[in-house]
């Protein structure tokens, strides 16, 4: 598969096979997330990498709409520091959790992103030091069937190009 056709394929997919992902498979996915570029090569982050099912549930329950995260086979939570001490951390931490998605697309692994609200609770449950955040958590498995069926298509569907795209300044077609 080639960039393309993983950004053009890819999908969130919030339902899972139960069985676990390969190790080999847990390290590409990381090893891509440690690849991404990121603002003066700061490299902002830390992984951690989940595959005990009781605290993929816990983690599951710090995000209204995290609930996926209970039926992964891995859950990566993405540390960074203070998100509001420097606007291009939460833009590098996305940049790495795009990379991890493609990367697991490719591999046949679907993934989707959840929002954690209760950030206190999460150090709680991961254990890592004040100095680091958590705002954002990636679910990763074989998806279920159900999960890739055909679906119609979206009231709106995707913008035209046209339509979020301006050339030299706002308005210019």
């Amino acid at each position: 598969m080639n960039v393309s056709e993983a950004i053009r394929t890819k999908r969130a997919v919030r339902q899972f096979l139960p069985e676990p992902l390969p190790d080999a498979v847990v390290r590409a996915i990381l090893d891509a997330g440690r690849r991404a570029q990121s603002s003066k090569n700061s490299q902002p982050w830390q992984f951690v990498a989940v595959r005990d099912r009781a605290t993929l549930a816990a983690l599951s329950e710090l995000g209204e709409w995290a609930g996926h995260l209970a039926g992964a086979a891995l859950g990566v939570a993405i540390l960074t520091p203070d998100p509001l001490a420097k606007f291009q951390t939460m833009f590098d931490a996305g940049q790495a959790a795009a990379y991890m998605q493609l990367a697991a697309w490719e591999l046949g692994v679907g993934s989707c992103l959840a929002s954690i609200y209760q950030p206190e609770a999460a150090r709680a449950l991961l254990g890592f030091p004040p100095e680091w955040h958590l705002r954002i958590c990636i679910s990763f498995g074989y998806p279920h069937p159900d999960a890739l069926a055909p679906r119609p298509p979206r009231p709106g569907g995707r913008k035209p190009l046209q339509d979020v795209v301006h050339f030299d300044r706002w308005g210019g077609r």
